[in-house]
């Protein structure tokens, strides 16, 4: 990890942040490599649901309290079933089950195992119009019956693993969502340390998010916040999909407009981005938003809250794809609204 400013590289902090497994409900892997990077920026803590907690600078009486959240958790499976012939049966944690056959995973079971998702030859399908079902999947990790009931227990993570790689003007990896929001958050606090913040901070990486959002509702609860900010991923335009209600890579933050979200925190961040020339889109949701931000908000007696997201392709598979570019600006925006004190 970087030092100073001068040699942050948010790269090679994505990098590190996208390729440590962090399923959800077996994120300790990834809560510790969360405290390493926010331990620069105040004292931290990780609570009993593997929340990372930052409580950033010193405490101003004096200013309402920020909390800004992002999920450190990602898609994965769990082992349901040993087959007596040495093959593991799965249950999906959040994955688009169309990739997985014939994909290459991690089981971590005693040791960690690679395996192979078993897939049918093309030429020996009857049904070769529809897509698999998880429930009809198996993972070979090439061992015999015995010695994989030795090795692996019902409830072991499996994780499609690979590391960041440049993709032209992008980026692709497992974990953008939502490690790219994680990087963003970290780079928008080193951001911070040259100015003062109107707020006080507390930097929430959550847990569970994919399973509906326990870590954010119990940490929030004790976190005390006056108002929060739920940074996450949503859809960037696929060619050959509906383009509407779809963020474009390269255009900046998305910044969330709902019913359920506070209009004036959602203002204050679009006067932020449009004071410091920063790019953003705007995205309308009809009701809940599908994020922290549902939780956030019912906090208690209620905070206002607000999504700021980053467009990404092929959402829930292992090779998700990210503009650097929206991750740096979506920092520069979350700094901005801090520094601003906008709301």
């Amino acid at each position: 990890m970087c030092n100073d400013m001068s040699d942050f590289d948010l790269e090679s902090v994505l990098s590190d942040l996208a390729s440590v497994s962090g399923v959800s409900g077996d994120e300790s892997d990834a809560a510790a490599l969360c405290a390493q990077y926010l331990s620069r920026y105040g004292s931290v803590s990780t609570d009993a649901f593997n929340n990372v907690i930052c409580t950033v600078g010193e405490y101003d009486e004096g200013k309402k309290t920020l909390l800004i959240d992002a999920h450190l958790d990602e898609i994965g499976m769990k082992v349901t079933y040993i087959t007596d012939d040495g093959f593991l049966k799965a249950s999906g944690i959040g994955i688009d089950s169309r990739v997985l056959p014939a994909s290459t995973v991690t089981v971590y079971a005693r040791q960690k195992l690679k395996g192979v998702v078993t897939s049918v030859p093309p030429h020996l399908k009857r049904e070769r119009e529809r897509a698999a079902d998880i429930d009809d999947l198996y993972i070979d990790v090439g061992l015999s019956g015995q010695r994989a009931k030795e090795l692996v227990s019902l409830g072991d993570t499996v994780l499609i693993e690979n590391r960041l790689e440049r993709m032209g003007e992008l980026v692709t990896s497992k974990a953008l969502d939502d490690r790219c929001c994680c990087a963003a958050v970290i780079y928008a606090l080193e951001l911070l340390k040259e100015h003062e913040s109107s707020y006080n901070i507390k930097a929430l990486f959550s847990s569970k998010e994919e399973t509906g959002s326990q870590g954010a509702r119990t940490a929030a609860y004790s976190l005390d916040a006056d108002l929060a900010l739920a940074v996450d991923v949503s859809f960037a335009k696929v060619h050959g999909e509906d383009e509407e209600g779809r963020g474009e890579l390269g255009k900046g933050a998305m910044i969330g407009i709902a019913p359920t979200l506070s209009r004036q925190l959602s203002d204050a961040l679009i006067e932020a981005a449009q004071v410091s020339d920063l790019p953003y889109q705007i995205e309308v949701m009809s009701g809940k938003t599908g994020t922290n931000a549902d939780a956030l908000a019912v906090t208690k007696g209620g905070v206002p809250a607000c999504t700021v997201s980053i467009p990404i392709r092929y959402m829930h598979t292992p090779v998700e794809a990210a503009a650097m570019s929206d991750i740096e600006n979506t920092a520069k925006l979350i700094a901005e609204l801090c520094e601003r004190g906008l709301y």
